[in-house]
């Protein structure tokens, strides 16, 4: 009998599903925060030091600096400015949609020390006098020139200094103005007026008892307005060193923006397409419980008040490939159990139960990759691991529980029991119950395809690869980025096409020494320029300055300090190494030891042919190649435990005492999986194509190398992993087991 209220009940959920993505979409999507490299912002890593002799940099002086460092981005109108804390003298500054980036800089790192002092440069007030928030920008009322006037504390101190200073001689009766005076600073009547320190020095010719100082200085509006800010702001109680910076300018978030979300939209269309023509009735289901997910994920990400970065939305894209795969596992097996003869109710429970465990394996170990991730990478990595592990943790929850609930409703209500072709299998392909029981195999296409038995093949073939990308690396290494090798980049944003050589004329008109510069963009718009050594922010400024004026658009300049460098390649060398010892851990408690290492040696493998890849194509290295290396090495796991979860489940079927026992139980896991592991890195690999050609040209590399990292993978997981193991567990069952000592009475010591 049809159960037609699981059929009403379906409509509805997917009904109810569907109202809520449509209401809620766009409100959701407005108030998510974008990052810097989305709307333009500049993100800087202070090193803090101390401002003078003897001051002791601890826990107090990093939370005053902190709260100093929020108050003059609160005067620059930032919208949720993020100041951190990291390690024990460092300070992470990131501030997105800040319009004039120049003065936010300046306006930072100025220790804004207010100073009065008499021509000898002694001491006579400094800010501490001043009253908080008493410092206003106005005008003079005789020449209407810009000024800014303070309000003092103690209206009797000033009185005793302009008293003093009063009955000095004309030369010596100035009160001197300065702003972060340091020793070796000196006031001459015309010297002192070229130093940016020096603020005006006033004749005091008279005794002033008042609490109102007026400070003048030739000042532009603009400028007396930051000087008033700056004081209201309060004094760094630190000296604060760049020793790593990004600035991205906002036409280049814009166009980021832009292209990567329809590179998202393009991929995500073909992969809804190939479920439903590969799956069919399967396939529409995973299309809303998809939908569900994206909608979810950026939910999550909202209430977590979470930024938005562009690696986080490569992440999302790349989450949605990751989450089909959870549908195809179980897909896959639901049409093996039909093809056994059982009915479509049958086969559905079957075939969930037995591709839940896993599902979990595969998502735990891509997990254990963004979790690393998040804890070594750098601000935009840690927006990456974070969209990347709350994605997987949602499309477990959508791909398995979701997507059960719905089909199941349609299972159940007995609808499609004789429907079995709704589920993309053939009639032809269903073998006859009667002749079937619980150690019959399902024919496939790839019966007659000996993988074990071609091993040394494919050892051959990965041996001559690794030789060669060997040697490629020796002769070329690597073509490392700023990131790891430190010094300075600019991406040049030009409305038409633009050269190298014209580039590199106008860098040599500012007297920037240039290593080598590269065109890229759809349009040849955008060159990407790699410097020695790291530009100050003086020289920053100019160099934002001067492109602005010639192409209309900021240029997005990145600077990495050798220190910096350092810790980031030492750090993306333990990520690594983490990620594997977890991962052989992991699988040698839900597998078995040989089958860790086995895996651990394909992403080794895999790993490698990414470096060797990129050595030889001269393609930048940079902290973006690190997180794709790791997400391979979490993802393409996958495909190896599917696999390897298959064995685990033949050998349960026969006894294994000979090499052919074993041979024949990995060649009929390979052919019974080779489908769906195909079609699994197919859905992410259809994602991270559409990245590579329609998405911003920042995480171009970064796509190439998840590329790169899919073929090897798939390669390793169908044809190094299961040869490896089954090398490995002979030699582990033919070993001689010692042969125990027969029982006897006698005492041996007699």
């Amino acid at each position: 009998m049809v159960r037609r209220w699981r059929i009403v009940a379906f409509f509805l959920i997917v009904v109810l599903i569907g109202s809520v993505i449509g209401i809620n979409t766009k409100q959701v999507t407005d108030n998510i925060v974008l990052g810097l490299d989305l709307q333009g912002g500049f993100e800087i890593l202070y090193e803090v030091q101390p401002a003078n002799d003897g001051d002791v940099i601890d826990q107090q002086a990093m939370i005053s600096t902190v709260r100093a460092l929020t108050k003059r981005a609160d005067v620059l109108g930032v919208n949720e400015p993020n100041i951190q804390i990291e390690g024990e003298n460092r300070i992470r500054v990131q501030l997105a949609g800040v319009q004039d980036q120049n003065q936010a800089r300046e306006i930072l790192s100025t220790q804004a020390e207010l100073t009065f002092r008499d021509v000898e440069n002694k001491e006579m007030m400094n800010g501490s006098d001043l009253v908080e928030g008493g410092a206003q920008q106005s005008f003079d009322s005789q020449d209407n020139s810009p000024i800014v006037t303070v309000k003092l504390r103690d209206a009797e101190k000033f009185r005793s200094i302009t008293e003093e200073i009063s009955q000095r001689g004309p030369l010596e009766n100035s009160l001197v103005i300065w702003l972060d005076f340091e020793e070796g600073d000196t006031y001459a009547e015309e010297a002192g007026k070229e130093n940016p320190k020096f603020i005006s020095a006033p004749a005091v010719q008279q005794v002033l008892n008042t609490t109102d100082v007026m400070i003048s200085g030739n000042f532009t509006v603009q400028e007396a307005q930051d000087l008033a800010n700056l004081l209201n702001a309060g004094a760094l109680p630190v000296s604060l060193k760049e020793i790593y910076s990004q600035s991205v300018g906002a036409k280049f978030g814009e166009q980021a923006m832009d292209q990567t979300v329809t590179a998202g939209m393009i991929g995500i269309a073909i992969i809804f397409l190939f479920m439903l023509l590969f799956y069919r009735l399967p396939g529409i289901v995973a299309f809303v419980t998809l939908s569900a997910y994206i909608f979810i994920i950026l939910q999550i990400f909202d209430w977590m008040n979470g930024v938005l970065t562009l690696p986080g939305i490569a992440a999302l894209i790349l989450g949605v490939g990751m989450a089909v795969d959870a549908n195809i596992i179980t897909y896959e097996r639901i049409k093996e159990e039909i093809k056994l003869g059982r009915t479509v109710r049958s086969a559905f429970r079957a075939g969930n139960r037995r591709s839940f465990s896993t599902i979990l394996d595969a998502n735990i170990t891509t997990l254990l990759a963004g979790a690393v991730l998040f804890f070594f990478g750098t601000s935009s990595i840690k927006g990456f691991a974070t969209m990347l592990m709350v994605s997987i943790l949602v499309s477990f929850l959508t791909a398995v529980f979701l997507t059960r609930l719905l089909l199941g409703m349609l299972v159940e209500s007995r609808l499609l029991d004789k429907r079995a072709t709704w589920f993309g299998v053939n009639k032809k392909d269903i073998l006859d119950i009667a002749t079937t029981d619980e150690n019959t195999e399902v024919p496939t296409r790839y019966d007659n395809v000996d993988f074990v038995g071609k091993r040394k093949i494919f050892f051959t073939l990965s041996a001559g690869m690794i030789l060669a990308g060997l040697l490629s690396l020796f002769l070329f290494q690597l073509n490392l980025g700023i990131d790891f090798a430190s010094g300075t980049r600019i991406d040049i944003l030009s409305e038409e096409r633009i050269s190298v050589e014209t580039v590199r004329e106008e860098l040599a008109a500012l007297d920037i020494e240039v290593k080598d510069i590269v065109v890229a963009g759809n349009q040849q718009e955008i060159a990407v320029a790699r410097l020695v050594g790291v530009l100050d922010q003086n020289k920053i400024a100019e160099v934002r300055d001067y492109f602005e004026g010639q192409y209309g658009a900021d240029p997005t300049i990145s600077t990495v300090s050798p220190t910096v460098g350092e810790e980031l390649a030492r750090n993306a060398l333990m990520a690594l190494g983490i990620a594997a010892i977890g991962i052989i851990i992991y699988v040698s408690i839900r597998f078995e030891f040989f089958m860790a290492l086995a895996a651990i040696a394909a992403l080794l493998h895999d790993s490698f042919f990414i470096l060797a890849f990129f050595s030889l194509t001269r393609l930048e290295v940079d902290i973006t190649f690190i997180a794709a290396v790791l997400t391979i090495v979490g993802y393409s796991i996958n495909d190896t435990i599917v696999t390897f979860d298959r064995i685990r489940e033949n050998m349960k079927k026969k006894r294994m005492k000979t090499f052919e026992d074993l041979a024949e139980i990995v060649n009929k896991s390979l052919q019974q999986t080779f489908t769906r592991s195909i079609n699994t890195v197919l859905t992410v690999f259809i994602a991270v194509v559409s990245l590579a050609v329609f998405g911003a040209s920042s995480i171009t590399n970064f796509s190439i190398a998840l590329i790169v990292g899919l073929i090897a993978g798939t390669y390793s997981s169908l044809f190094i992993a299961s040869q490896l193991w089954l090398i490995w567990k002979y030699k582990q069952i033919s070993r001689p087991k010692a042969k125990k000592q027969p029982e006897t009475n006698e005492n041996p010591l007699v």
